[in-house]
């Protein structure tokens, strides 16, 4: 039989022990789990970035548990909680919407508890570190078959805090979206995928113009396939590796070079 999979995504960074206590907590309760860190580098508190890095993630990992903690509201009225998936994963975490980033990527929700049962939690709960406390310990027990049922009572899947990750709008030949994230390499991400911009405009081949309205902003960028469709030092418009529409400068940083910024909104159509 394959190990039981847990993965990780938290604010935590690792200059603290945190993340290595984490790993600490489920190697003693679930020694035979098999722990996969996706990051720990979250920006603190912002659970829009942990929504969308778990809906790049959670696809390409196996079934498993999947423990998610940026948590500004921790020791608040906030529920803590696990959600089953219809592909079979269950994800452990706050109920602030955190943990829905990813749901139409695996199959969406069928079921959810608020984790309650202190057989299932640390002995000591803290008021500010229920990663620890509440939420590996759940994961882990989870994963030496304890039922989801047994960690506290049903929560009505409709009253969970919806995702971060607001759809886009579409209509009158434009798409409508914002500005969601920024890479590491400085490529900006929109809050659309690919599909969302040829159900706009119709069918995308490299060199196609987009006129790209950005708060207010217009530019025209040219469709590309891969960054080497364009010269170095050029923008691009291009649909990255998980579907998602992104921004980007060939070899250089979009964010900076064109001064983008999250949350800018941004409106997509045919140019001419």
């Amino acid at each position: 039989m394959p190990r039981p999979v847990i993965s990780l995504l938290t604010d935590f960074g690792a200059r603290d022990p945190s993340a290595g206590i984490l790993h600490g907590v489920i190697r003693t309760i679930a020694p035979d789990a098999d722990v996969i860190d996706i990051s720990h580098e979250v920006r603190k508190f912002r659970i829009r970035d942990g929504a969308l890095l778990l809906w790049c993630a959670l696809p390409y990992l196996p079934v498993g548990f999947h423990v998610a903690v940026v948590d500004p509201g921790v020791g608040t009225a906030r529920r803590p909680v696990a959600i089953r998936m219809a592909r079979g994963d269950i994800l452990v975490g706050p109920d602030n919407g955190l943990l829905l980033g990813p749901a139409d990527r695996l199959g969406g929700v069928v079921e959810a508890v608020e984790l309650a049962a202190a057989e299932y939690r640390l002995a000591v709960i803290s008021s500010s570190f229920h990663g620890r406390d509440i939420f590996v310990p759940a994961a882990a027990h989870l994963t030496n078959g304890v039922a989801l049922e047994a960690l506290g009572p049903a929560v009505d899947p409709e009253t969970l805090v919806a995702s971060p990750l607001v759809a886009p709008t579409l209509g009158n030949g434009a798409l409508a979206t914002e500005i969601v994230y920024v890479d590491t390499f400085g490529n900006v991400k929109l809050g659309a995928l690919a599909g969302d911009l040829e159900r706009a405009l119709g069918t995308l081949v490299a060199g196609t113009a987009v006129e790209a309205t950005i708060a207010g902003t217009r530019r025209t960028l040219p469709w590309a396939v891969t960054f080497g469709d364009v010269a170095a030092g050029d923008p691009l418009l291009y649909e990255d590796s998980y579907g998602r529409l992104c921004i980007a400068v060939n070899q250089g940083d979009a964010a900076r070079v064109l001064g983008l910024v999250e949350d800018q909104p941004v409106i997509l159509r045919a140019a001419g």
